[in-house]
């Protein structure tokens, strides 16, 4: 497959797993998965992780959905993701690709308040004019969120809704800046007793 096909392709799709610190670890994911509209993006869990595909913008609120429904049980979680986009990616004619680009949990979820922490590293595949943009984007993000540096990774630290939107513009901005494959991984923590500064679960 050449550069070219692989640029052409408009699948997005993310591996992720969630971490609950708690005895009733399967009752909160299983509640997360039930509460979370995933009817816009291919789905499928193992017993190591779970798949969503399709829309970049679906992949995107599809986990951040999950995550903060997670994680407003009160308990800690992480949660860890591996977005990727392009060549050698999915197939072209996925049908999840006729959707709309209306996010299907945006309503639901927004009023939802939660204090993170994320560590991300982003990896441009195939070429393209991409390390500008990603300053750029991580210049933007600290209108939303902190930001500091961290070894092999960015840190950000602030509510859920803006490191997920910075994410997403950070991840997409790579795309469009000519990288034919773009990979991202993402640690994220809330209700962590070591989260410093006093921040409050708001639910």
């Amino acid at each position: 497959m050449d550069n070219t096909a692989c640029q052409k392709s408009s699948i997005a799709g993310a591996s992720f797993s969630i971490h609950p610190m708690s005895d009733d670890f399967v009752t909160i994911i299983l509640r997360a998965l039930e509460e979370v509209d995933t009817s816009k993006v291919w789905l499928q869990t193992d017993d190591v992780t779970t798949t969503v595909r399709g829309k970049l913008i679906h992949v995107f609120d599809v986990t951040k959905a999950l995550f903060l429904h997670a994680a407003q049980s009160g308990k800690h979680v992480s949660f860890q993701a591996t977005y990727s986009f392009g060549c050698p990616g999915d197939s072209e004619g996925d049908v999840f690709l006729v959707e709309d680009d209306i996010p299907a949990n945006e309503s639901s979820i927004k009023e939802m308040e939660q204090h993170a922490a994320a560590k991300f590293s982003l990896y441009p595949l195939g070429g393209g004019n991409y390390m500008d943009i990603i300053y750029e984007q991580i210049e933007a993000m600290k209108r939303r969120v902190d930001v500091s540096p961290a070894h092999y990774s960015t840190r950000l630290t602030g509510d859920t809704h803006a490191l997920f939107f910075g994410l997403q513009d950070v991840f997409q901005s790579t795309i469009h800046g000519g990288s034919a494959h773009t990979v991202m991984t993402v640690s994220i923590s809330a209700n962590s007793p070591s989260h410093t500064g006093g921040q409050e679960n708001a639910r």
